[in-house]
């Protein structure tokens, strides 16, 4: 999703500025830097420049309204948390230096369509590390199927409610037109998500940071 400046009041630009700003040095000081070290280094790269493209490739009807899939999950089971803020924020900045956004309106991307994401996948690991067997079905179906596709619907509708509150767009054109290509694009989510996740799992898990063979492979009851 790509938020212009014009859609939205002075002041929630720079809040969320700041609040993204302040959201990176964290993630800078908690990112755990000596874990990119050779083919992880390699991975955590090419899976920038992955979503990067992946971002490039939309379409939309209006400003604001913009469709394409995020790929924000992927990046927070491979690198954990801290490591997938600063991969969106590396996206952003390239996009920006691309010509494909403006400055001003990093901040306000960054925290609907890094933050919510990151934040929900993050929650629903966390949730289903300790409610569920821990198995390769429960991490691929539950970890990337299920929470790329919330984490997808999730950002999508943060921005179409803060859209929706400022008076960018009436709610009748986001709820009638918008809502139902969210609701789409968010199964096109889960199914890129849980299929990236099982292909790396199977054939790369020393990429995957979120996931362990002694826990998810392991037959012995936990």
């Amino acid at each position: 999703m790509n938020y212009p400046v014009s859609l939205f009041p002075f002041w929630m630009i720079g809040l969320t500025s700041v609040l993204a700003l302040a959201v990176l040095a964290v993630a800078a000081l908690r990112a755990p830097w000596r874990t990119l070290q050779g083919p992880a280094a390699n991975a955590w790269i090419g899976a920038v420049v992955l979503v990067m493209v992946v971002w490039l490739l939309k379409g939309g009807f209006k400003p604001g309204v913009s469709f394409h899939l995020l790929g924000v999950s992927v990046l927070t089971l491979m690198m954990g948390p801290w490591l997938a803020l600063i991969a969106v924020g590396i996206v952003l900045l390239g996009l920006v230096m691309d010509g494909q956004g403006e400055w001003l309106a990093i901040g306000m991307n960054f925290m609907v369509s890094g933050v919510v994401p990151v934040a929900l996948t993050s929650l629903v690991l966390r949730i289903a590390r300790h409610t569920l067997p821990r198995n390769l079905f429960v991490y691929v179906f539950v970890n990337a199927f299920m929470a790329g596709g919330a984490a997808y619907a999730a950002a999508n509708l943060t921005g179409m409610l803060l859209m929706g509150a400022v008076g960018s767009y009436p709610w009748d054109y986001l709820l009638e037109d918008v809502l139902p290509f969210q609701f789409l694009f968010s199964w096109s989510e889960a199914f890129t998500t849980g299929l990236v996740m099982a292909v790396l799992v199977v054939y790369r898990p020393e990429w995957v940071a979120s996931f362990d063979d002694a826990l998810y492979l392991d037959d012995k009851p936990r």
